[in-house]
């Protein structure tokens, strides 16, 4: 515990602006105070990947696609499974969002989604180069500052977990563009396999989606073994389900939500607010997230 608040929110001014949004500013005070008292040793960050570290939009209203929606854009992908791909999209994306659905039914038809996907990407060529291609193109869809945050992170040795329900193929492929993935990064998400002949084979075991997406995916892992005693945690996503991403963390005291809101924020303004500690409305940057870490940094190494 902290004796004496060593700041106050008024004290950050990017955290005083009109678009940060804190329903409970005490507790956002007081969990900052104790982040920053626990210093970087203590420090770990959980990121969704699509829409979180990637914009939500261009300047230039070009839409930046999902990790899935850039392996659709691959040369090899045979039409066919492209067309059953959206069918899947169209059938399954309803659910995912349905806020009257029991998780229990969500979740099973999660894993039919994945199911189906995996069964359709198999037996014909796709070279991991095609991935990489798609992501050069994208290379400017990161938010503002998301480089410069990686390299932070890694001279700090504070650990970043990227979590995706998406293709890990193409979210390694994007973060390897401004070469952020460094020894601190890993990334937990559903990666291609491919047969001894080059051919896909479907996705790999262990199937990520929304709603199992926390660290509880971790355990047996050496990356379990680093964070598992990193109890203070910022946690960072653009859905809600992205806030339970820090779940299954060993006694985890402090952990500050983060969430980016783009898509109708009046309407949705009210659940993320119930769900993050900080929500930012239509901030294409990761200055907040910088700021935190900078504040961390800067008491741990005084």
């Amino acid at each position: 515990m902290v004796g004496q608040q060593r700041f106050r929110l008024s004290e950050v001014p990017l955290l005083n602006r009109d678009h940060v949004k804190i329903r409970d500013p005490d507790k956002v005070e007081h969990m900052l105070n104790e982040l920053v008292a626990g210093g970087t040793e203590k420090l770990q960050v959980v990121t969704d990947f699509d829409y979180t570290i990637t914009k939500q939009r261009l300047t230039n209203g070009e839409k930046i696609l999902t990790s899935f929606g850039m392996f659709n854009e691959c040369r090899s992908l045979p039409v066919s499974v492209l067309e059953e791909s959206k069918k899947l999209f169209h059938k399954y994306r309803p659910i995912e969002i349905d806020p009257h659905m029991p998780m229990e039914d969500k979740v099973r038809y999660m894993i039919e989604w994945w199911t189906k996907t995996g069964d359709l990407l198999k037996g014909f060529p796709l070279p991991q180069e095609e991935i990489a291609e798609v992501a050069k193109r994208f290379k400017d869809g990161l938010r503002d500052g998301t480089p410069q945050m990686f390299y932070d992170l890694d001279q700090l040795g504070v650990p970043c977990l990227v979590f995706s329900a998406g293709l890990g193929d193409s979210v390694i492929s994007v973060l390897r563009q401004p070469n952020v993935m460094y020894p601190n990064v890993k990334v937990i998400s559903n990666f291609l396999q491919y047969n001894p002949d080059g051919t896909l084979n479907g996705l790999q075991d262990k199937m990520i989606h929304t709603f199992n997406k926390n660290e509880t995916a971790l355990k047996g892992t050496d990356y379990y073994d680093l964070v598992h005693d990193r109890d203070h945690v910022i946690v960072m996503g653009d859905s809600l389900g992205d806030a339970g991403m820090a779940d299954g963390i060993p006694s985890s005291s402090h952990v500050l939500k983060i969430g980016f809101l783009f898509d109708h924020p009046e309407q949705n303004l009210p659940r993320y607010m119930d769900t993050f500690d900080i929500v930012l409305i239509d901030d294409q940057t990761m200055d907040v997230p910088r700021t935190i870490v900078e504040m961390v940094k800067n008491k741990s190494h005084k």
